[in-house]
């Protein structure tokens, strides 16, 4: 209903500009409308999206963060590479990190930890599709990102994992190979160890995780 002055009408700010055209180049990005190794000039975009360039640069800025973009200093934006290679790189960097997560996690979970752990397993079981299961697989990471304490850490994590492109690549994984059965036994011996709080054991079990999907993606 509109006050005394007129229809309450939300105001566009700065910000929700910036937003919106991050949001329209993700999608261009994602949906492959932008190809890998385009340049993405700053006016032209601007342009096109019927704004200024500022907020054209805050949002590429933003999708640089997620990897979807990449500066190059004196040169500007251009898109990244979403496909297999992109992904083996994404994974020896987790490679790094997760075993570690996993130890901090032996250590500090808690029972709503355990929890959500339990529950993301049994949805990656009962999962209808790739997708479903895919995200339930990656909920499974995170959880044990945020048993952590460590806020930084799962973000860390997240921005490792663009969930759409995680979701393509493991449709095409369903396809040939029934890596569900593995995940999910992975997964349950990774939490029966951080349950007993067997730090070790976590990071070890962790580290073959990891290493089993780099030699999946390698090997195709």
């Amino acid at each position: 209903m509109g006050g005394e002055n007129g229809p309450n009408v939300a105001r566009i700010t700065a910000d929700s500009v910036v937003v919106l055209a991050y949001e329209h180049l993700r999608a261009l990005i994602l949906a492959g409308d932008l190809t890998p190794g385009s340049r993405l000039g700053q006016a032209a975009l601007a342009e096109q999206l019927g704004t200024s360039r500022t907020p054209v640069r805050e949002a590429l800025r933003r999708l640089a963060g997620e990897g979807l973009v990449e500066f190059h200093p004196n040169r500007g934006f251009w898109t990244s590479d979403l496909g297999v290679e992109a992904v083996l790189r994404r994974l020896e960097v987790r490679l790094i990190l997760e075993p570690g997560i996993a130890g901090l996690a032996a250590g500090r979970r808690g029972e709503g930890d355990l929890k959500a752990l339990r529950e993301a397993i049994e949805r990656e079981r009962a999962a209808a599709d790739a997708a479903d299961a895919h995200d339930a697989s990656r909920d499974f990471h995170l959880a044990l990102a945020r048993a952590t304490r460590n806020a930084e850490v799962e973000r860390s994590l997240e921005s490792l994992w663009i969930v759409e492109v995680g979701r393509r690549l493991m449709a095409l994984r369903a396809a040939v190979h029934d890596w569900r059965t593995g995940d999910i036994d992975e997964h349950r011996e990774i939490l029966d160890a951080v349950e007993r709080k067997q730090a070790d054991t976590a990071a070890e079990l962790m580290t073959r995780h990891i290493r089993d999907a780099i030699a999946h993606w390698r090997s195709d």
